[in-house]
């Protein structure tokens, strides 16, 4: 086992700055902890809201980077379930308490005291990364380690509202936005065996929808189009982060229809509480997903062949990948391949 005493990593040192070379102690790994070496790290819209200070002031430097896979390289002494050289994958969790109740009741991605893996903690745009052991989870040989780190995050948000709402393959789901998330969303839901509805506000987009997985597409702005809809769908995922024509959206809800949220809205929303109540409709929203649900997402990509869309860039380059990402050039999902001089 050996551990690293100082790790190199790309930071953000203040708002408005280009990342630069920065190198931090980690300390003694902790006794339930794992040290990955990093190989590829995704690049995800959130972690520009992180280093761009769209949350809210940052904590800097900022490493980021929360879609992490690479191998094993140390273990604290009472970490399980993993051995060294084994590839793993950490996403936007790096540790919980493991003692509240969301922990104890399968739930640690809502712990109170969990550590986001870029929001006070060093994450994966660096040579190594530390978590506790619960968060790195085992890569199944099926899937391409180059194109997998966006699963850990984007992937598991979008298929963890199958799970946890018990959407069964005869269910008619839509999805909104074809883009880092949705494009992977129509992926799961086609897998799953639904009948999938992709909405989209670029016509451009149509072909590569039903590509994905799409059986219908959809205009967003097209009144005519979302009338045709209503009462149809049993869950409407919502995978963007800009304001939508709500009243519409819900009025394509079947009975018991579930208005779903993965986009992290600028402003409030407007709902009407007739067509909610009438129709026992709801509207929520969910996080990341528990290591059971990764896992089993994980497995399910393999089974089925779901891959994200993936551009590639050495981590060297990480300021001109994250102003391709900024420009909202990415298709769909960017993956920096770690790239550090051997020392």
């Amino acid at each position: 086992m050996t551990t690293a005493t100082s790790i190199r990593a790309w930071a953000a040192q203040a708002l408005n700055q280009p990342v630069v070379p920065f190198s931090y102690e980690p300390g003694p790994l902790g006794a339930e902890e794992v040290e990955i070496r990093v190989e590829h790290c995704g690049l995800c819209h959130s972690d520009l809201s992180v280093i761009d200070g769209e949350w809210g002031p940052a904590a800097y430097p900022v490493v980021g980077g929360h879609e992490v896979i690479g191998s094993v390289v140390a273990l604290g002494p009472q970490a399980r379930g993993l051995k060294l050289g084994q590839r793993v994958g950490l996403g936007w969790m790096s540790g919980s308490c493991m003692a509240c109740a969301p922990c104890l009741s399968g739930q640690p991605q809502m712990c109170r005291a969990g550590v986001p893996t870029i929001i006070g903690h060093h994450g994966g745009f660096a040579e190594r990364v530390r978590a506790h052991w619960l968060w790195a989870a085992p890569i199944p040989e099926g899937l391409d380690p180059k194109d997998a780190g966006p699963l850990l995050c984007g992937g598991v948000t979008v298929f963890s509202p199958f799970l946890n709402f018990d959407i069964k393959p005869t269910h008619r789901v839509g999805v909104v936005g074809i883009g880092g998330l949705g494009h992977l969303a129509l992926q799961f839901a086609r897998a799953w065996g639904c009948e999938v509805t992709a909405f989209t506000s670029s016509e451009s987009k149509r072909d590569e929808a039903l590509q994905m997985g799409a059986h219908h597409v959809v205009s967003s702005v097209d009144a005519g189009a979302m009338k045709a809809l209503r009462g149809r769908l049993d869950m409407v995922l919502v995978t963007v982060n800009v304001m939508l024509n709500w009243k519409a959206l819900m009025s394509t809800l079947a009975p018991n229809g579930r208005l779903h949220l993965v986009g992290v809205l600028p402003q409030p929303m407007e709902v009407e509480a007739g067509p909610l109540i009438g129709g026992q409709r709801s509207v929520s929203g969910s996080p990341t997903g528990s290591r059971q649900d990764i896992d089993t997402m994980l497995e399910f990509a393999a089974r089925h062949g779901i891959k994200p869309q993936t551009e590639h860039f050495p981590m060297s380059r990480l300021n001109d990948a994250l102003d391709h990402l900024r420009a909202g050039k990415a298709r769909y999902r960017v993956v920096l391949d770690a790239d550090f001089e051997q020392a």
